[in-house]
């Protein structure tokens, strides 16, 4: 089990590293297992319990295809073992793809149709960008626009072969493997930033209060460089400290074995870069407080990451990433692991020059005036398509005048000509039946007759009888 993590965390470090931003804390996109912490002050240590794996998005934009192939190869019990006794120069120039033709033929098929979801997305993604710049055509030529991604083999867009693993691993080495510099250049950004920002802050003020400003801040300054000496990482001090102070051990027992084990939480026999920047969590705290005003969290990143370059550039022999228990032991033999220079914190050595400052105020101004002008013409493209609505919903009221006018002037035509009147898009409209009285049929009560009876009238009272 530990050799197969260590082959697995040799394949995702020489493809993966994290991309994050410089002030955020580095998580390591090794593949090892986390583990609960030691309870080293316990007499019987219970055995740690395995918690899913968490690797952090490299930031690669086909991070999760990359993820994904690596999860399908290692269900293949002929690519583990290799993968077990491969090396990173192995897995870098190709020598491990070939390895592919012999895997199963369900890890292939599971590998082809995540080459063609991969296909999808990204054709999806070429969609969208033609789409957002209005040069689509109707015949996409999607097999020549494919060949941009580097990734994988555009000419076979089906089956996922030994080229595209090669196509993979090197992409991926080359995109990460500037990784550090790149951070590098982000934080002196950000610092350059935030001085501009402050010069720009005290220009606004008038001079007494600039004066007292920049008293302020000099002193939070100078109270941020009275620290304890902080010692070279690596060094025996540095990990005599960790020993001591983390670890709860007597320092004169220091043994760098034990010491090796002990921090190598996941128990896969190397040190990554997240277990190797762990070590230095305590010569940070000597710097910086969160709780102070002059502390910067993201400075302490950076401050993080310099100590992990210094531990890997003396100690990582093979340049894998990794640190071997006999890359370790070896480290703790040269001069400088009892006898380092002093550890140069960042408020030693700025991160910038004055010229780089000024062409760095020279390129915001002229991106504030960029975006002052795109601005400027998105409101007159607004103001303009205000005056077309308003134009718009003139000719609307004009158009339903006149359909009334046109609707009033048929009714007169067909009231004129005995028709029945139509409606505005010419149906016919039926009035209600009126009646009407019919006044020769009326007769004054007094002259109707009376009506008439069958039977006989009686005869009149008082006249002579006939016999």
């Amino acid at each position: 089990m530990r050799q197969h993590n260590a082959g697995r965390r040799r394949l995702y470090n020489s493809q993966t590293m994290t991309l994050k931003p410089s002030w955020l804390l580095l998580l390591s996109i090794s593949a090892g297992v986390w583990s609960v912490p030691i309870d080293r002050n316990g007499d019987n240590q219970e055995a740690k319990e395995e918690v899913p794996e968490e690797n952090a998005d490299t930031g690669l934009y086909y991070d999760r295809y990359l993820r994904e192939v690596i999860e399908v190869l290692e269900t293949d019990p002929h690519f583990r073992e290799k993968l077990q006794t491969a090396n990173t120069e192995d897995i870098k120039n190709g020598r491990l793809s070939k390895e592919l033709d012999l895997v199963g033929h369900h890890v292939r098929t599971r590998l082809d149709e995540l080459k063609r979801q991969e296909v999808s997305r990204l054709r999806m993604l070429l969609k969208a960008k033609l789409d957002s710049t209005n040069t689509q055509s109707l015949q996409m030529d999607h097999a020549s626009l494919l060949k941009q991604f580097e990734h994988l083999d555009p000419h076979n867009q089906n089956t996922f072969e030994a080229k595209d693993l090669e196509l993979l691993i090197s992409t991926a080495t080359k995109d990460l493997e500037n990784y550090d510099a790149e951070r590098h250049e982000e934080f002196k950004r950000y610092e350059m930033l935030k001085e501009h920002e402050r010069r720009e802050y005290l220009k606004g003020l008038d001079q007494e209060k600039r004066e007292m400003e920049e008293k302020r801040l000099q002193e939070l300054k100078d109270k941020h460089h009275q620290h304890p000496k902080v010692n070279a990482p690596g060094s025996v001090a540095q990990l005599r400290e960790v020993w001591e102070e983390t670890d709860g051990l007597d320092p004169q027992e220091f043994n760098p074995k034990t010491f090796f084990k002990l921090h190598d939480t996941n128990e896969d026999g190397v040190l990554d870069e997240q277990e190797l920047e762990a070590l230095f969590t305590k010569e940070l705290e000597k710097v910086y407080d969160p709780k102070n005003e002059e502390d910067d969290m993201m400075e302490m990143e950076e401050e993080r990451l310099r100590m992990r370059e210094h531990v890997m550039k003396n100690v990582d022999a093979n340049k894998d990433r990794l640190v071997s228990l006999e890359e370790f032991l070896k480290s703790t033999e040269k001069k400088e692991f009892s006898n380092p220079k002093e550890w140069e914190t960042l408020e030693t050595r700025p991160v910038y020059t004055e010229e780089e400052l000024q062409r760095f105020e020279v390129e915001l101004r002229d991106k504030e005036e960029e975006l002052k002008r795109k601005a400027e013409n998105l409101r007159q493209q607004q103001d303009l398509l205000k005056e077309r609505g308003k134009a718009l919903e003139a000719q609307r009221r004009e158009y339903q005048q006149a359909v009334l006018e046109m609707s009033q002037r048929q009714k007169e035509q067909q009231a004129a000509g005995g028709q029945p009147p139509t409606g505005p898009h010419g149906e016919l409209q039926f009035q209600p039946e009126i009646q009407v009285e019919n006044k020769e049929a009326k007769v004054p009560a007094e002259h109707q007759a009376e009506p008439q009876n069958n039977l006989p009238a009686e005869p009149p009272q008082n006249l002579p009888l006939h016999t």
